[in-house]
């Protein structure tokens, strides 16, 4: 028997949008057609789009080790509020997602609380073994994340960022050779390997007080981005390893990877909506509440990053939703905590840039059907077609959003994007064919990718 019908909507499918009926059984997608008889719950969505629910490829839940700052309960249900159905959370919680132990550890933990569906990313540090990738691909890793520039302390099980400290609790952080090492393994095993792109060296090198916002910038200029990329994908490119590069944040970066890409590296990009709708310009109104690393940057950097998302060269949209304290983040520039959370406006912000581009329905390729895919979820997520689960955004195209403190579901309430209009609101969005964005118990199960047999 048929458990809900979604009628009238207009519907984005693989084929692009059209009018139609969505049927939904046992949580799953079972005829995508216009006049489908009802059976069960029915939903009118005439005037509405109906989309498929976002995979966020890039959040930070802070959980275990900085509930204070978010939690897997907070997070996702700010994801439910947004459209988001799948988070893929990054390892470097305490302790860090470095074994497969820790990664079932933070599984079972991640289950207890998650309104939406979830995976998890593995560590790469510089020690780390091929046996410790294999445990942890065998336990449903979703991919591998490298932090250049960021050491690993002994002692706390945690990823700091302390490029040219000398401390014997410190862990050198993972380089180039280690990626040259190991990428063969990832490639093996069918997964991304994933980088922060910025080198240190560089950061080294231009490391200064951050009194002002130019400052700021000057401390985490575009080269060290740019090496970065550059180095990594010529380190990469003959394992055949598909890299993934986490939030591209400069021209300069994306004129590394697009060099990589032509010289035949398996390379994927993502950018955030905080670097394709703020720069530099926007701090005076924002303050430390958009301070975040890679930092948002000039408006040429933001044009160039608009303009790579829409060749498709860029072609994941994710958050890298990484919350604070409202109090760590209202100290001053220089002794703030990097980071905002962005989970719940993330398909809220593309609809926006799409529509502002002309194209409304490029907003679920960049955050729903390509990010899926990437993540090896290509057979179950990211579309609305018979077979998929019934993850499932009801938008109101009509409808308008203002971005609000008070409306926030993160225990960060004020983010980069605060104060932002945007011409859309959610009304709702089910996982499994259940309604999730208003709250209620925690459903939410985790994702394993499909690219390797377990």
């Amino acid at each position: 028997m048929t458990d809900l019908l979604i009628r009238g909507g207009t519907v984005y499918t693989p084929d692009g949008p059209r009018r139609a009926d969505v049927q939904v059984t046992d949580g799953v997608i079972t005829a995508v057609e216009q006049g489908l008889k009802a059976e069960g719950t029915t939903v009118d969505a005439t005037g509405m789009y109906v989309l498929p629910g976002a995979v966020d490829f890039h959040v930070h839940s802070r959980d275990p080790g900085f509930p204070d700052k978010e939690d897997f309960g907070t997070l996702t249900s700010a994801a439910a509020a947004g459209g988001v159905t799948v988070v893929l959370d990054m390892p470097n919680t305490v302790p860090a997602v470095d074994s497969a132990g820790v990664l079932e550890s933070k599984a079972a933990l991640a289950r207890s609380k998650a309104h939406v569906d979830f995976g998890l990313w593995g560590l790469v540090r510089s020690s780390t073994t091929p046996e410790q990738l294999e445990a942890m691909a065998d336990a449903g890793a979703v991919g591998f994340k490298a932090y250049l520039a960021y050491s690993f302390s002994l002692s706390r099980k945690q990823v700091l960022y302390s490029p040219g400290v000398d401390d014997p609790d410190l862990e050198a952080p993972a380089d180039y050779g280690t990626l040259a090492r190991l990428a063969p393994v990832v490639a093996g095993l069918g997964l991304p390997l994933a980088i922060h792109a910025e080198d240190p060296t560089v950061l080294i090198a231009f490391r200064r007080p951050q009194l002002t916002y130019d400052d700021f910038l000057h401390s985490r200029p575009p080269e060290a981005e740019a090496v970065a990329i550059s180095a990594a994908a010529a380190v990469a490119r003959e394992s055949g390893v598909r890299l993934h590069i986490a939030h591209v944040s400069s021209a300069l970066g994306l004129q590394a990877a697009e060099d990589a890409i032509r010289a035949g590296t398996a390379l994927s990009l993502e950018t955030c909506p905080q670097f394709l709708l703020l720069s530099a310009l926007d701090f005076d109104r924002v303050g430390a509440a958009m301070k975040m690393l890679p930092p948002i940057r000039t408006l040429a950097d933001r044009e160039a990053l608009v303009d790579g998302l829409q060749r498709g060269v860029i072609s994941v949209v994710s958050t890298d939703h990484a919350p604070h304290t409202d109090e760590e983040k209202s100290r001053q520039l220089d002794e703030a905590a990097p980071g905002s959370p962005g989970v719940q406006t993330l398909y809220l912000s593309c609809l926006q840039l799409a529509k502002d581009l002309g194209d409304v329905w490029q907003a679920p390729r960049w955050v729903s059907s390509a990010p899926a895919e990437l993540a090896g979820l290509g057979e179950s997520k990211g579309a609305i077609a018979p077979g998929f689960d019934a993850d499932i955004v009801i938008v109101d195209p009509k409808g308008r959003t203002r971005v609000q403190a008070e409306r926030m579901r993160s225990r960060q309430r004020h983010g980069a994007l605060e104060g932002k209009e945007f011409d859309f609101a959610i009304k709702d969005v089910y996982l499994r064919g259940e309604p999730v964005s208003r709250g209620g118990k925690p459903r939410g199960r985790m994702v394993r990718p499909a690219l390797v047999a377990r």
